[in-house]
């Protein structure tokens, strides 16, 4: 998946932190609990990662493109 953009929707975001809990390797927490990307997956450990928090969003806010 090369040339993928990985984003947090702060509009829809409610910080559950699943996204952080489950691939903790590309989200962490911001100051007030919302995710934030902090590397772009690669390898297929890591992309099944993104997938697991694109899975577990409740608010659907990891948006990948």
């Amino acid at each position: 998946m090369a040339d993928q953009r990985i984003a947090i929707d702060r509009e829809r975001c409610a910080g559950h932190g699943r996204c952080y809990t489950v691939a903790p390797e590309i989200f962490e927490p911001d100051d007030e609990g919302f995710a934030v990307v902090t590397r772009t997956p690669g390898g297929e450990r890591l992309e099944n990662a993104l997938a697991a928090a694109v899975r577990n969003c409740p608010e659907r806010a990891v948006v990948v493109d």
